[in-house]
Parts: structure tokens; C-alpha cells; sequence
């Protein structure tokens, strides 16, 4: 089918079913993915496989302005009133969130090099998701102004833990454990990641100045933003990491902020509207029956993990009520690092006796239920928080 066709069926498609879905209160994201599911290869097959992969970059567009978003969220006079919060909250919630898929998988009696790579992919959060909601509800509150740091902040803890689990489990089966692997790739990805975007944003805060009109300063940020996209692929960094600086620099040093904000509002809409439908388009139904113990287990453990470590993490800083009892149920969403993740252990690890196709199907499976279940599990924590207004709901 022609692309511009594609890309048009996918818009229709996800109108019309947030357009029902909205009836039932359900969450845009999770109509969107809906939307994705129907006329993706595994119902209608309007978007085929070969489809969802040609707009491959329209994903990378709209998780680089997911991210700058969220860094526009971290304005420094904002980060002084909730303290070191977010840090430890997000320590607490994936180290718990990985130890007890660990445990759980052994004890239930799955191979330690499994569980080790399950657990660290079960600490990784899907930041696009919850933006999504806390937008389309206008959320605001405790409950929501820690959610954003502790979901921007996962991902690089993330990839420490990720590294150190695979380096591990390369070693149990047989493979060579070094100090390297485990520690001085992630710093350097994470610290690479965090100067590419602080130099970009920097970039960005200069020339702002130089336009007038609000279009140039969208094209200018919109040039900002894919150059970060563009040099991860090419230097292997994180473009969550790198376009989250770029908005956080933009939202602290740059006098157009507001300006730069507000049409970036404008011009995403559309660009995630297509990134959840293709989500929901290449996500695959046939995984569900393989998935067996070993998935059903991941999905209990995980959420626990989620759940309970953002309470301890909570309580240890003494943080509001409502964080305590509903900032884990925010975390569950999963999708795009999770599968990254899966993919590298597909690449190392396919040697090895079916543990990375058993992997793979698990994450899919997850990727599948969470985010379909997430966004709503998110909205319904929101309002028992008291953070969406109820004119919004």
C-alpha cells in the first residue's frame, strides 16, 4: 500500500476507535493501540508487517519529543521542591521490581541466566504511555509530579542493571565476566547520552533567540530533536536520554521556553496519535499461548515489584500519602526499552538453548497486556488521587 495511504489509515483508524473508546472512558493510549491491533497484520491487515517497519522513523520522531517533553518537566526550581524523592523512589521501585522477578523465577524453578535477563527487563517503564495519560486528563499533583522524574529516571538505571544481569548470565553459561562490560559501557552510553543533550540544548536555547515567529522556533526545535534521534543511532546512545536533556536545558536556560513548549503541544498530537497505533499494529497476538508459567509469573512479579518498590521507596522519603499508595501502579506501562532489551538478548544470547526465544515471547506477551491495561490502571491511580479533574474525566 502506498505510505501515505498507510499513514492515513492509521490516523482514521485511531480517531474513530478513541472516538468510541472515549464512550467507556477509556484512555486514548490505550485506543490508539486498539486502533493498531484491528487493521494491523494480525486482524484486517490493512498495516502489514512490511508496513509497520517502513514507518519506523515516525516512532523514533515521537519517542524523541516523548522524551523532550518530559524533560521540559524538569524545570530546577521544580526538582528543589521535591528534593531527592524521585532519585530514590526510582532506586527503590527497579531494584525491587528486578530482585523479585529474579527470586520469584528461580524459586518457581526457571534457570538463573533467565531470570537474571527477565528481571532486568521487568524494571524498564514505558515513559510515552504516561505521559499520554497525565496529558489527555491534565493530571497535577503529588502523585503526578513524581511520576515524571521517576519514569524518566528508570531508564538509565535500566541499562546499568540490564548490563550487569546479561554480563552475569553470558558468565553461568559459560561466557566471559569482566568489570568492562558490565559497568563502563552503560556509564559510558548514560554519561555520552546526557552530554549529547545538554550540548544540543544548549544549541537550541542559543538560537531560539535568533527567530521571531513561532513556526521557525517549532522547526528549530523540531531540527533539535532529530539531530539527537539521528546521533544515537550513530554514536549508540539513549535517545530517551538525549532528548530528555535537550528539553530539560530548553526548559531552564532558554527565554522562549514557554513559547518553544506551547508549539511543540501543538505539532505532537498527531505524531503520537501514529506511534501508538503502529505500536499496536506490530504487537503480536500469536505470542500469547507460548508464554505458558514463565509469562504469568513475570506479569505478577513485576507489577508486585513496581508496586511495592515505589511504596518502600516512598515511605524512606517520607512522601506524600497518595505517592505511597498509587505512584506504583503508574509504573506498570512497558513497551519500547523492554523490547530493545529483549533484542539484545536475542543477538547474545541465541545460542544458548531457547532462552532468548523464551524471553522474546515473554516480553511481547507483557508489552501486549501492559500496555493495553496500563494506561487505564494509570488513570484509575490518578483519580483515586484526586490529580484529574473532573471535568477532564
Amino acid at each position: 500500500m502506498n505510505t501515505l495511504l498507510i499513514v492515513a489509515a492509521a490516523i482514521f483508524a485511531g480517531l474513530l476507535v478513541s472516538r468510541l473508546a472515549r464512550l467507556i472512558g477509556l484512555p486514548n493510549v490505550t485506543a490508539f493501540l486498539v486502533a493498531g491491533l484491528l487493521i494491523g497484520p494480525f486482524l484486517a491487515g490493512i498495516l502489514d508487517r512490511e508496513a509497520v517497519r517502513s514507518l519506523s522513523v515516525i516512532s523514533d520522531m515521537a519517542l524523541g519529543f516523548i522524551a523532550f517533553s518530559i524533560g521540559s518537566e524538569f524545570k530546577l526550581d521544580n526538582l528543589k521542591k521535591i528534593g531527592k524523592g524521585p532519585l530514590t523512589i526510582t532506586v527503590f521501585q527497579g531494584l525491587t521490581t528486578a530482585a523479585l522477578i529474579d527470586l520469584g523465577l528461580i524459586l518457581l524453578g526457571f534457570s538463573v541466566p533467565e531470570s537474571l535477563l527477565l528481571g532486568a527487563i521487568g524494571l524498564a517503564t514505558a515513559p510515552a504511555a504516561t505521559l499520554m495519560v497525565i496529558r489527555q486528563y491534565k493530571a497535577k499533583g503529588p502523585v503526578t509530579s513524581m511520576l515524571l522524574p521517576v519514569v524518566a529516571m528508570d531508564d538509565a538505571l535500566g541499562l546499568m542493571v540490564f548490563s550487569i544481569s546479561s554480563s552475569v548470565a553470558s558468565a553461568l553459561l559459560g561466557g566471559e565476566i569482566t568489570l568492562s562490560s558490565m559497568l563502563l559501557g552503560p556509564v559510558i552510553e548514560i554519561l555520552g547520552s546526557l552530554l549529547c543533550g545538554t550540548v544540543l540544548g544548549f544549541l537550541l536555547s542559543f538560537c531560539a533567540g535568533f527567530f521571531r515567529s513561532r513556526g521557525n522556533k517549532l522547526a528549530l526545535t523540531l531540527a533539535a530533536v532529530l539531530a539527537g534521534v539521528g546521533l544515537c543511532a550513530v554514536l549508540n546512545l539513549s535517545s530517551l536520554l538525549v532528548c530528555m536533556m535537550i528539553g530539560a536545558v530548553a526548559a531552564n536556560f532558554c527565554r522562549q521556553e514557554a513559547v518553544i513548549v506551547e508549539q511543540t503541544d501543538r505539532f505532537t498530537p498527531p505524531l503520537f496519535l501514529l506511534f501508538f497505533v503502529l505500536s499496536g499494529a506490530g504487537l503480536d497476538l500469536s505470542v500469547l499461548p507460548t508464554v505458558g508459567l514463565l509469562g504469568a509469573a513475570y506479569l505478577i512479579l513485576r507489577s508486585l515489584g513496581k508496586w511495592l518498590g515505589a511504596l518502600l521507596g516512598a515511605a524512606a522519603v517520607h512522601a506524600d500519602g497518595n505517592v505511597r499508595k498509587y505512584l506504583g501502579l503508574t509504573l506498570l506501562p512497558q513497551a519500547g526499552v523492554a523490547i530493545g532489551m529483549s533484542t539484545l538478548v536475542t543477538a547474545r544470547f541465541s545460542q544458548y538453548g531457547g532462552i532468548a526465544s523464551r524471553i522474546s515471547a515473554v516480553v511481547l506477551a507483557a508489552t501486549l497486556i501492559y500496555e493495553l491495561v496500563g494506561p487505564v490502571i494509570t488513570k484509575i491511580a490518578l483519580i483515586k488521587a484526586g490529580e484529574i479533574p473532573a471535568e477532564a474525566k
